[in-house]
C-alpha cells in the first residue's frame, strides 16, 4: 500500500478509536471542564496555540509547492486558511468569560492539528499533482464540476451555520450575568450543539470539493471528535435545564435524527 495511503488509513482508525472513546470519558474542555484533567492555562490562549499550527502548516507546504499558483490548488488553500485563520485568530478574541483549557487538551489538539495540516497538505501540493486522475481533475474545468459546486456551496453553509451558532453562544448572557441558559435561535432550535452541526457540514464539503481520501478522513475525524461530545453535552443540558428540556424537541447534533 503506498505509504500516504497507509497513513491517512491509521488517521481514519485513530477516529474510529476516539468515536468509542468519547461516549466513555468526556473531553475535558468548555463544558465539560474538569480538574481531573490536570493543569490548565487561559482558554483563548489555549486556543490560538491549538489551533494555529495547522494554519501554519497548511501555509508552508504551500509556499513550497510548485503548483501554488495553480487556481484550484490556490482555491483550496484559500478555503482552508479561511476556516483556519477565524478559528486561529477570530474566534479566540471573541469569546467571552475567563474559562480554562486543561494542556493536555491543547497538547492531544496540537498533535491532531500537525498531522491534518501535513495530511491535508501533502496531499493537495504534493500527491495530488503526481496523481494521473487528479492531475486532470484538479484543472480549471474543476470550477465547474458539480461536486466542486456542491462542495463549495456546502462548505460555506456550514461555515455560516458554525459562526452564527458561536454568535449565539456568545451572546446567551448581557454584561455582569452569571447564569448558564439553554442556547435559543438558529439550529439550536432544533439541536444543543448547533455549533458542531456546522463544523461537520463544513468538513463534508471540503471532502466533496477536493474528492479526495485525506478530506473525507478529515470529516470522519471531525464526526468521532464531535458526535460524541455533541451527547455529552446534550445529557448536560439535559440535567441542568431538565424543566425547559422537556417542553423543547431537541436533537443532540443532526437536526431531526440525533
Amino acid at each position: 500500500m503506498d505509504q500516504f495511503y497507509l497513513f491517512i488509513f491509521v488517521v481514519a482508525l485513530v477516529g474510529l478509536i476516539v468515536f468509542i472513546s468519547l461516549y466513555f470519558v468526556d473531553a475535558g474542555y468548555g463544558k465539560m471542564i474538569s480538574e481531573k484533567w490536570g493543569p490548565a492555562i487561559n482558554n483563548k490562549i489555549g486556543w490560538i496555540l491549538m489551533e494555529c499550527p495547522v494554519f501554519f502548516v497548511m501555509l508552508f507546504m504551500w509556499g513550497s509547492s510548485e503548483v501554488r499558483f495553480e487556481l484550484p490548488y490556490l482555491v483550496f488553500f484559500l478555503l482552508f486558511e479561511l476556516h483556519y485563520f477565524q478559528r486561529s485568530f477570530v474566534f479566540p478574541v471573541l469569546m467571552k468569560g475567563n474559562s480554562k483549557m486543561p494542556l493536555i487538551i491543547m497538547a492531544l489538539s496540537i498533535v491532531f492539528n500537525l498531522v491534518n495540516g501535513y495530511m491535508q497538505g501533502y496531499w493537495l501540493f504534493v500527491k495530488a499533482p503526481g496523481e494521473e486522475l487528479y492531475q486532470s481533475l484538479y484543472t480549471a474545468s474543476w470550477f465547474i464540476d458539480p461536486r466542486f459546486i456542491i462542495g463549495v456551496i456546502v462548505f460555506f453553509t456550514g461555515m455560516c451555520i458554525n459562526w452564527n451558532s458561536d454568535y449565539i453562544i456568545r451572546h446567551l448572557r448581557k454584561p455582569g450575568d452569571s447564569k448558564h441558559y439553554l442556547p435559543k435561535g438558529g439550529l439550536y432550535d432544533y439541536v444543543t450543539s448547533a455549533n458542531y452541526f456546522g463544523e461537520i457540514i463544513e468538513w463534508a464539503g471540503w471532502a466533496i470539493l477536493t474528492w479526495s481520501w485525506a478530506g473525507f478522513v478529515f470529516f470522519w475525524f471531525t464526526c468521532s471528535n464531535l458526535v460524541p461530545r455533541a451527547n455529552a453535552i446534550y445529557h448536560k443540558y439535559e440535567t441542568e435545564f431538565a424543566d425547559e428540556f422537556k417542553t423543547r424537541k431537541l436533537k443532540r447534533i443532526f437536526p431531526f435524527v440525533y
